[in-house]
Protein backbone atom coordinates (compact mmCIF):
# COMPACT_ATOMS: atom_id res chain seq x y z
CA UNK A 1 0.00 0.00 0.00
CA UNK A 2 1.52 3.87 -0.86
CA UNK A 3 0.49 6.49 0.14
CA UNK A 4 1.48 9.74 -1.24
CA UNK A 5 2.00 12.73 0.86
CA UNK A 6 1.96 16.20 -0.74
CA UNK A 7 2.56 19.27 2.30
CA UNK A 8 1.61 22.84 1.83
CA UNK A 9 5.62 24.19 0.94
CA UNK A 10 4.90 27.48 -1.24
CA UNK A 11 8.56 28.23 -0.94
CA UNK A 12 9.79 24.45 -1.24
CA UNK A 13 9.95 21.87 -3.53
CA UNK A 14 9.67 18.36 -2.30
CA UNK A 15 11.12 16.48 -4.87
CA UNK A 16 14.57 16.05 -3.13
CA UNK A 17 12.98 14.66 -0.23
CA UNK A 18 13.44 10.72 -0.03
CA UNK A 19 10.51 8.12 0.59
CA UNK A 20 10.60 6.29 3.97
CA UNK A 21 8.75 3.59 5.65
CA UNK A 22 6.18 3.66 8.28
CA UNK A 23 4.70 0.46 10.19
CA UNK A 24 1.86 0.46 7.31
CA UNK A 25 3.60 1.23 3.82
CA UNK A 26 5.76 3.50 2.15
CA UNK A 27 5.16 6.71 2.46
CA UNK A 28 6.52 9.04 -0.62
CA UNK A 29 7.01 12.52 -1.62
CA UNK A 30 5.04 13.17 -4.06
CA UNK A 31 4.89 16.77 -6.39
CA UNK A 32 1.64 18.45 -6.92
CA UNK A 33 0.17 20.72 -9.63
CA UNK A 34 -0.70 23.64 -6.71
CA UNK A 35 -0.38 23.01 -2.91
CA UNK A 36 -3.89 22.59 -0.79
CA UNK A 37 -5.87 25.25 0.49
CA UNK A 38 -5.03 24.98 3.44
CA UNK A 39 -3.03 21.90 5.66
CA UNK A 40 -1.93 18.72 4.15
CA UNK A 41 -3.01 16.56 1.58
CA UNK A 42 -3.15 12.47 1.81
CA UNK A 43 -3.75 10.41 -0.98
CA UNK A 44 -3.75 6.39 -0.47
CA UNK A 45 -3.50 4.59 -3.23
CA UNK A 46 -3.26 0.21 -3.27
CA UNK A 47 -4.14 -2.43 -5.27
CA UNK A 48 -6.41 -5.05 -5.38
CA UNK A 49 -4.28 -7.54 -4.86
CA UNK A 50 -3.32 -5.70 -1.48
CA UNK A 51 -6.53 -4.54 -0.87
CA UNK A 52 -7.98 -8.32 -1.03
CA UNK A 53 -4.70 -9.43 1.32
CA UNK A 54 -6.24 -7.08 4.41
CA UNK A 55 -10.01 -6.94 3.74
CA UNK A 56 -12.37 -10.58 4.02
CA UNK A 57 -14.87 -8.89 1.87
CA UNK A 58 -14.32 -5.47 -0.81
CA UNK A 59 -17.67 -3.71 -1.84
CA UNK A 60 -17.25 -2.39 -5.68
CA UNK A 61 -20.29 -0.10 -6.85
CA UNK A 62 -23.44 -0.32 -8.54
CA UNK A 63 -24.38 0.81 -12.60
CA UNK A 64 -22.74 2.91 -14.63
CA UNK A 65 -25.72 3.23 -18.05
CA UNK A 66 -28.97 2.84 -15.61
CA UNK A 67 -27.54 6.28 -13.29
CA UNK A 68 -26.60 8.20 -16.29
CA UNK A 69 -30.09 7.76 -17.81
CA UNK A 70 -31.80 9.08 -14.61
CA UNK A 71 -29.22 12.39 -14.94
CA UNK A 72 -29.70 13.00 -18.65
CA UNK A 73 -28.41 10.14 -20.86
CA UNK A 74 -30.04 10.07 -24.00
CA UNK A 75 -30.99 6.95 -25.74
CA UNK A 76 -28.53 5.98 -27.97
CA UNK A 77 -26.12 7.94 -26.04
CA UNK A 78 -22.57 6.42 -25.48
CA UNK A 79 -21.91 6.89 -21.61
CA UNK A 80 -18.29 7.03 -22.54
CA UNK A 81 -18.50 10.71 -24.36
CA UNK A 82 -19.51 11.91 -21.36
CA UNK A 83 -16.10 11.44 -20.46
CA UNK A 84 -15.36 14.31 -22.62
CA UNK A 85 -18.82 16.45 -22.62
CA UNK A 86 -19.66 15.68 -19.22
CA UNK A 87 -17.21 14.97 -16.70
CA UNK A 88 -18.51 16.80 -13.77
CA UNK A 89 -21.37 14.03 -13.72
CA UNK A 90 -18.79 11.09 -14.64
CA UNK A 91 -16.86 11.90 -11.33
CA UNK A 92 -20.28 12.96 -9.28
CA UNK A 93 -21.52 9.30 -9.35
CA UNK A 94 -18.01 7.99 -8.84
CA UNK A 95 -18.16 9.79 -5.49
CA UNK A 96 -21.56 8.95 -4.79
CA UNK A 97 -20.92 5.45 -4.59
CA UNK A 98 -17.43 6.25 -2.56
CA UNK A 99 -19.24 8.03 0.01
CA UNK A 100 -21.37 5.33 -0.25
CA UNK A 101 -18.39 2.91 1.12
CA UNK A 102 -17.54 1.44 -2.19
CA UNK A 103 -13.99 -0.17 -1.95
CA UNK A 104 -13.75 0.32 -5.91
CA UNK A 105 -14.96 2.25 -8.93
CA UNK A 106 -15.40 1.03 -12.34
CA UNK A 107 -14.64 3.67 -14.89
CA UNK A 108 -16.50 4.96 -17.56
CA UNK A 109 -15.72 2.81 -20.44
CA UNK A 110 -17.91 -0.60 -20.81
CA UNK A 111 -18.35 0.13 -24.63
CA UNK A 112 -14.68 2.12 -24.87
CA UNK A 113 -13.42 -0.06 -28.16
CA UNK A 114 -13.27 0.49 -31.46
CA UNK A 115 -16.01 -1.71 -32.11
CA UNK A 116 -18.52 -0.37 -29.96
CA UNK A 117 -17.30 3.11 -30.76
CA UNK A 118 -17.37 2.53 -34.68
CA UNK A 119 -20.85 2.84 -33.82
CA UNK A 120 -20.82 6.65 -33.22
CA UNK A 121 -17.70 7.14 -35.49
CA UNK A 122 -15.26 7.18 -32.56
CA UNK A 123 -13.64 4.34 -33.22
CA UNK A 124 -10.06 6.32 -33.11
CA UNK A 125 -11.28 7.74 -29.85
CA UNK A 126 -10.57 4.41 -27.70
CA UNK A 127 -7.37 5.90 -26.07
CA UNK A 128 -7.82 8.75 -25.41
CA UNK A 129 -11.45 8.28 -23.81
CA UNK A 130 -10.39 5.72 -21.82
CA UNK A 131 -7.70 7.46 -20.63
CA UNK A 132 -9.85 10.17 -19.99
CA UNK A 133 -12.24 8.14 -18.06
CA UNK A 134 -9.35 6.40 -15.76
CA UNK A 135 -8.42 10.10 -14.69
CA UNK A 136 -11.79 11.08 -13.72
CA UNK A 137 -12.33 7.92 -11.50
CA UNK A 138 -8.63 8.42 -10.30
CA UNK A 139 -9.30 12.25 -9.06
CA UNK A 140 -12.12 11.05 -7.04
CA UNK A 141 -10.02 7.85 -5.71
CA UNK A 142 -7.17 9.72 -4.84
CA UNK A 143 -8.98 12.22 -2.92
CA UNK A 144 -10.51 9.51 -0.48
CA UNK A 145 -9.29 9.07 2.74
CA UNK A 146 -8.93 5.78 2.37
CA UNK A 147 -7.64 3.28 -0.13
CA UNK A 148 -9.89 2.95 -2.76
CA UNK A 149 -9.07 0.93 -5.75
CA UNK A 150 -9.62 2.14 -9.78
CA UNK A 151 -10.76 -0.99 -11.99
CA UNK A 152 -11.00 0.13 -15.84
CA UNK A 153 -14.10 -1.71 -16.73
CA UNK A 154 -13.47 -3.72 -20.34
CA UNK A 155 -16.90 -4.43 -22.01
CA UNK A 156 -17.54 -6.86 -24.79
CA UNK A 157 -16.94 -5.76 -28.63
CA UNK A 158 -20.28 -7.00 -29.80
CA UNK A 159 -18.99 -8.90 -32.40
CA UNK A 160 -19.25 -12.25 -32.78
CA UNK A 161 -15.39 -14.84 -33.39
CA UNK A 162 -15.34 -16.78 -36.22
CA UNK A 163 -16.88 -18.75 -37.48
CA UNK A 164 -19.70 -17.56 -36.32
CA UNK A 165 -18.77 -14.53 -37.24
CA UNK A 166 -16.12 -11.94 -38.81
CA UNK A 167 -14.02 -10.66 -35.05
CA UNK A 168 -10.34 -12.60 -35.11
CA UNK A 169 -8.31 -12.78 -32.24
CA UNK A 170 -5.60 -10.45 -33.01
CA UNK A 171 -8.33 -8.05 -34.37
CA UNK A 172 -9.95 -8.54 -30.61
CA UNK A 173 -6.78 -8.60 -28.78
CA UNK A 174 -5.41 -5.47 -29.94
CA UNK A 175 -8.87 -3.68 -29.98
CA UNK A 176 -8.75 -3.81 -26.36
CA UNK A 177 -5.08 -3.27 -26.46
CA UNK A 178 -5.63 -0.03 -27.28
CA UNK A 179 -8.73 0.46 -24.42
CA UNK A 180 -6.41 -0.54 -21.49
CA UNK A 181 -3.48 0.69 -22.99
CA UNK A 182 -5.75 4.07 -22.20
CA UNK A 183 -6.96 3.00 -18.98
CA UNK A 184 -3.30 2.45 -17.54
CA UNK A 185 -2.21 5.97 -18.74
CA UNK A 186 -4.98 7.36 -16.87
CA UNK A 187 -4.06 5.77 -14.01
CA UNK A 188 -6.31 2.70 -13.46
CA UNK A 189 -5.32 -0.10 -10.91
CA UNK A 190 -6.56 -2.85 -12.45
CA UNK A 191 -8.56 -4.05 -15.91
CA UNK A 192 -12.31 -5.17 -15.00
CA UNK A 193 -13.13 -7.27 -18.43
CA UNK A 194 -16.97 -7.91 -17.29
CA UNK A 195 -20.35 -9.00 -19.17
CA UNK A 196 -18.44 -11.28 -21.34
CA UNK A 197 -20.03 -14.26 -22.91
CA UNK A 198 -17.18 -16.33 -25.13
CA UNK A 199 -14.57 -18.02 -23.80
CA UNK A 200 -12.76 -16.19 -26.85
CA UNK A 201 -13.69 -12.65 -26.10
CA UNK A 202 -12.72 -13.19 -22.41
CA UNK A 203 -8.86 -14.78 -23.43
CA UNK A 204 -8.57 -11.58 -25.87
CA UNK A 205 -8.97 -8.80 -23.27
CA UNK A 206 -7.36 -11.15 -20.77
CA UNK A 207 -4.20 -11.40 -22.89
CA UNK A 208 -4.68 -7.22 -23.90
CA UNK A 209 -3.85 -6.51 -20.67
CA UNK A 210 -0.74 -9.27 -19.93
CA UNK A 211 0.33 -7.43 -22.89
CA UNK A 212 -0.21 -4.15 -21.59
CA UNK A 213 1.32 -5.65 -18.04
CA UNK A 214 -2.08 -4.79 -16.14
CA UNK A 215 -3.41 -7.16 -13.45
CA UNK A 216 -7.16 -8.15 -14.21
CA UNK A 217 -10.13 -9.99 -13.41
CA UNK A 218 -13.13 -11.28 -15.48
CA UNK A 219 -16.67 -11.33 -14.74
CA UNK A 220 -19.02 -13.04 -17.00
CA UNK A 221 -22.70 -12.38 -17.67
CA UNK A 222 -24.95 -16.27 -17.39
CA UNK A 223 -28.12 -14.84 -18.78
CA UNK A 224 -29.56 -17.52 -20.77
CA UNK A 225 -30.54 -20.73 -19.02
CA UNK A 226 -28.03 -20.52 -16.69
CA UNK A 227 -25.12 -20.26 -19.22
CA UNK A 228 -23.76 -17.49 -20.86
CA UNK A 229 -25.12 -16.68 -24.41
CA UNK A 230 -22.68 -18.75 -26.19
CA UNK A 231 -23.35 -21.79 -23.64
CA UNK A 232 -20.35 -21.34 -21.02
CA UNK A 233 -21.70 -23.25 -17.29
CA UNK A 234 -20.71 -21.43 -14.34
CA UNK A 235 -18.80 -24.54 -13.53
CA UNK A 236 -16.78 -24.20 -16.02
CA UNK A 237 -15.22 -20.75 -15.24
CA UNK A 238 -11.58 -21.66 -14.19
CA UNK A 239 -10.69 -23.63 -17.14
CA UNK A 240 -11.65 -20.51 -19.33
CA UNK A 241 -8.07 -19.51 -18.25
CA UNK A 242 -6.08 -22.73 -18.36
CA UNK A 243 -3.04 -21.97 -20.11
CA UNK A 244 -3.10 -17.56 -20.36
CA UNK A 245 0.66 -16.63 -19.20
CA UNK A 246 -1.05 -14.62 -15.47
CA UNK A 247 -3.80 -15.86 -14.01
CA UNK A 248 -6.66 -13.14 -13.11
CA UNK A 249 -6.66 -12.09 -9.73
CA UNK A 250 -10.45 -12.50 -9.22
CA UNK A 251 -13.49 -14.19 -11.40
CA UNK A 252 -16.95 -14.41 -11.27
CA UNK A 253 -20.33 -12.94 -12.44
CA UNK A 254 -22.10 -10.23 -13.13
CA UNK A 255 -25.15 -8.80 -14.89
CA UNK A 256 -27.14 -11.73 -15.97
CA UNK A 257 -30.95 -11.66 -15.31
CA UNK A 258 -31.13 -10.79 -11.09
CA UNK A 259 -30.11 -10.94 -7.83
CA UNK A 260 -31.36 -14.94 -7.24
CA UNK A 261 -30.09 -15.86 -10.14
CA UNK A 262 -26.08 -15.07 -9.71
CA UNK A 263 -26.29 -16.23 -6.54
CA UNK A 264 -27.30 -19.63 -7.99
CA UNK A 265 -24.47 -19.23 -10.31
CA UNK A 266 -22.18 -18.09 -7.43
CA UNK A 267 -23.11 -21.11 -5.70
CA UNK A 268 -22.41 -23.12 -8.74
CA UNK A 269 -18.94 -22.10 -9.37
CA UNK A 270 -17.40 -22.12 -5.42
CA UNK A 271 -18.56 -25.05 -5.13
CA UNK A 272 -17.27 -26.96 -8.57
CA UNK A 273 -14.02 -24.51 -9.23
CA UNK A 274 -13.03 -24.53 -5.47
CA UNK A 275 -12.45 -21.98 -2.29
CA UNK A 276 -8.79 -21.02 -3.58
CA UNK A 277 -9.61 -18.55 -5.86
CA UNK A 278 -11.14 -15.09 -5.76
CA UNK A 279 -14.97 -15.26 -6.44
CA UNK A 280 -16.98 -11.85 -7.79
CA UNK A 281 -20.62 -11.21 -7.84
CA UNK A 282 -21.82 -8.11 -8.91
CA UNK A 283 -25.44 -8.70 -9.63
CA UNK A 284 -28.52 -6.40 -11.25
CA UNK A 285 -30.66 -5.05 -8.34
CA UNK A 286 -33.49 -7.39 -8.95
CA UNK A 287 -35.27 -8.05 -11.99
CA UNK A 288 -36.40 -5.56 -14.71
CA UNK A 289 -39.96 -5.15 -14.75
CA UNK A 290 -41.54 -2.59 -17.85
CA UNK A 291 -43.56 0.41 -16.46
CA UNK A 292 -45.02 1.72 -19.24
CA UNK A 293 -42.28 2.71 -21.53
CA UNK A 294 -39.73 2.95 -18.70
CA UNK A 295 -37.70 -0.20 -17.14
CA UNK A 296 -37.83 -0.40 -13.37
CA UNK A 297 -35.53 -2.75 -10.67
CA UNK A 298 -37.25 -4.52 -8.16
CA UNK A 299 -34.30 -4.73 -5.85
CA UNK A 300 -34.87 -2.43 -2.65
CA UNK A 301 -32.46 -1.48 -0.66
CA UNK A 302 -33.22 -4.01 2.13
CA UNK A 303 -33.19 -6.84 -0.81
CA UNK A 304 -29.79 -6.01 -2.27
CA UNK A 305 -28.64 -5.63 1.68
CA UNK A 306 -29.54 -9.13 2.11
CA UNK A 307 -28.44 -10.42 -1.55
CA UNK A 308 -24.67 -9.23 -0.53
CA UNK A 309 -24.72 -11.08 2.70
CA UNK A 310 -25.98 -14.64 0.99
CA UNK A 311 -23.32 -13.55 -2.00
CA UNK A 312 -20.62 -13.39 1.12
CA UNK A 313 -22.00 -17.08 2.31
CA UNK A 314 -22.08 -18.31 -1.07
CA UNK A 315 -18.40 -17.63 -1.20
CA UNK A 316 -17.74 -14.22 -2.77
CA UNK A 317 -15.34 -11.96 -1.76
CA UNK A 318 -15.83 -9.11 -4.43
CA UNK A 319 -19.34 -7.82 -4.44
CA UNK A 320 -21.41 -5.23 -5.89
CA UNK A 321 -24.42 -4.11 -7.70
CA UNK A 322 -24.97 -4.23 -11.45
CA UNK A 323 -27.96 -2.78 -13.21
CA UNK A 324 -30.01 -0.25 -11.92
CA UNK A 325 -27.62 -0.19 -8.70
CA UNK A 326 -27.96 3.40 -7.21
CA UNK A 327 -25.65 4.64 -4.32
CA UNK A 328 -28.35 4.33 -2.19
CA UNK A 329 -28.48 0.71 -2.71
CA UNK A 330 -24.98 0.32 -2.40
CA UNK A 331 -24.83 1.99 0.84
CA UNK A 332 -27.55 -0.63 2.37
CA UNK A 333 -24.82 -3.28 0.64
CA UNK A 334 -21.88 -1.59 2.57
CA UNK A 335 -23.91 -1.89 5.89
CA UNK A 336 -25.15 -5.38 5.72
CA UNK A 337 -21.04 -6.45 4.70
CA UNK A 338 -20.35 -4.37 7.60
CA UNK A 339 -22.26 -6.77 9.80
CA UNK A 340 -21.90 -10.15 7.86
CA UNK A 341 -21.14 -12.91 9.70
CA UNK A 342 -19.55 -16.45 9.46
CA UNK A 343 -23.42 -17.73 8.23
CA UNK A 344 -23.59 -21.15 6.57
CA UNK A 345 -23.84 -21.40 2.56
CA UNK A 346 -27.52 -20.62 1.81
CA UNK A 347 -29.48 -23.26 -0.07
CA UNK A 348 -31.63 -21.87 -3.07
CA UNK A 349 -34.95 -22.15 -1.07
CA UNK A 350 -33.18 -19.51 1.44
CA UNK A 351 -32.18 -17.50 -1.60
CA UNK A 352 -36.00 -17.25 -3.18
CA UNK A 353 -37.36 -16.83 -0.12
CA UNK A 354 -35.07 -13.98 0.56
CA UNK A 355 -34.64 -11.97 -2.95
CA UNK A 356 -36.87 -13.04 -5.18
CA UNK A 357 -37.74 -16.43 -7.35
CA UNK A 358 -35.27 -17.62 -9.88
CA UNK A 359 -35.84 -16.01 -13.68
CA UNK A 360 -34.02 -19.39 -14.50
CA UNK A 361 -33.59 -22.82 -13.63
CA UNK A 362 -30.60 -23.98 -11.75
CA UNK A 363 -27.98 -24.55 -13.90
CA UNK A 364 -27.40 -28.24 -12.29
CA UNK A 365 -31.03 -28.88 -13.55
CA UNK A 366 -30.43 -28.74 -16.90
CA UNK A 367 -30.87 -25.16 -18.13
CA UNK A 368 -34.01 -23.58 -17.04
CA UNK A 369 -36.82 -21.17 -19.22
CA UNK A 370 -35.07 -19.14 -21.79
CA UNK A 371 -35.16 -15.31 -20.54
CA UNK A 372 -38.14 -12.61 -21.92
CA UNK A 373 -36.35 -10.03 -22.52
CA UNK A 374 -33.40 -9.11 -24.80
CA UNK A 375 -29.61 -8.78 -23.49
CA UNK A 376 -29.01 -5.24 -21.90
CA UNK A 377 -25.95 -4.35 -23.61
CA UNK A 378 -25.61 -1.50 -21.10
CA UNK A 379 -25.90 -1.43 -17.25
Amino acid sequence: MHYWFAPFAPFGDPRGSPPFTTGIGILEMAVVDRPPAEGYMISMRTSLAELLQTRRVLLADGATGTNYFENGLGPGEPPEFWNIDHPDRVKALHQAFVDAGSDIILTNTFGCNAHRLKLHKAQDQAFDLAKRAAELARDVADACDRPVVVAGSVGPTGELFEPLGALTEAAAIASFRTEIEGLKAGGADVVWIETMSSVEEVRAAANAAIEVGMPYTATLSFDTAGRTMMGIMPDAIASVFEGLAVAPLAMGANCGVGASDILVTLLSMSDSCGPDNVYISKGNCGVPQFHGTEIVYSGTTEVMASYAGLAVASGARIIGGCCGTSPAHIAAMRQALDEVGDEPRPTIEQIVAEIGPLTNAPPSAGGGRERTRSRRQAD
